[in-house]
């Protein structure tokens, strides 16, 4: 099988977070959207379906799409332009086993087409140290089980750390959905947002390393990587602040809670500021 099923709990333990969630789950993602725009009540969450009689007698649910954002994706020289205005870093290379990601498919199994274009930032931390995490993702992983990855990993002194290239499926969440949006790609009964998901992780402090609730947090440069990295993607593909969101919030399994001890007051000072920078106000706020 290549859908990604919910991790097991000794894997959990090693690279994501496995504590109850629930409620709680959905109230800290939503919290972190209000401290980044306390004006603003609730994300926008609009998609539509399409739907026939043939798929609904087999059991397969309606295909789903986010509403269209508001925003057009900047073009290569402008995007360059900005990550010269904010001084953005070069990424070193640590690509994952093919065997922790795939491609974004246009259609599942039934050949209906799918959502499969970049349209959601979603947050994590690493719980191990970064270097294990990086050992870890290019450990081939046959079981579906174990399979796991990001795009981008942000270490603690701020650089990033290439994983899986941003036009392929970075496995970072398994059961998913960004408020009832997903996409079914393999079966009626998985689904998951890592077809339309970008995923970025913050490696987590030394303190940090096990099932503890909280943790003394992560480094400023950590926090102005992040928001360069976000706003960067945001440029490239046209997304929104709103389609920003955490692993606690869109995980389904109800056994992920990262990333812990996240400041969205300190990610929101920084991208605010590389925005005003890059000229892209408009990223910074909500359409």
């Amino acid at each position: 099988m290549n859908h990604k099923k919910a991790k097991g709990l000794s894997f959990a333990k090693l690279i994501l977070i496995a504590v109850p969630i629930g409620l709680l789950s959905a109230l800290a993602g939503l919290g972190g959207y209000k401290l980044l725009h306390p004006e603003k009540i609730d994300p926008t969450l609009a998609f539509s379906a399409t739907s026939s009689t043939s798929t609904k007698e087999h059991g397969w649910p309606e295909v789903q799409y986010l509403s269209e954002s508001g925003l057009s994706a900047l073009k290569e020289e402008q995007i360059l332009a900005c990550s010269k205005a904010i001084k953005v870093g070069a990424e070193r290379n640590e690509l994952a086993d093919p065997t922790n990601y795939g491609k974004r498919e246009a259609r599942d199994v039934i050949g209906r087409e799918i959502p499969n274009k970049p349209e959601l930032i979603i947050l994590h931390e690493t719980v191990i140290p970064a270097g294990e995490t990086i050992k870890l993702f290019k450990t081939p992983h046959p079981k579906d089980e174990v399979q796991a990855s990001y795009h981008v990993l942000v270490d603690r002194t701020g650089s990033i750390v290439r994983i899986v290239p941003d036009d392929n499926r970075a496995y970072g969440s398994g059961y998913s959905k960004f408020g009832d949006f997903t996409v079914h790609s393999k079966s009626p009964e998985f689904f998951s947002i890592n077809n339309v998901a970008l995923h970025v992780s913050l490696e987590t402090p030394d303190d940090g390393q096990g099932d503890t609730t909280s943790h003394s947090g992560y480094t400023a440069r950590q926090y102005s990587s992040l928001a360069k990295q976000i706003l960067l993607w945001q440029a490239k593909y046209g997304i929104p602040v709103f389609r920003i969101t955490t692993h606690a919030s869109v995980d389904r399994s109800h056994s992920r809670y990262d990333p812990r001890s996240f400041r969205w007051d300190e990610l929101d000072s920084y991208h605010r500021q590389y925005a005003n920078a890059c000229g892209l106000n408009i990223l910074a706020l909500p359409t």
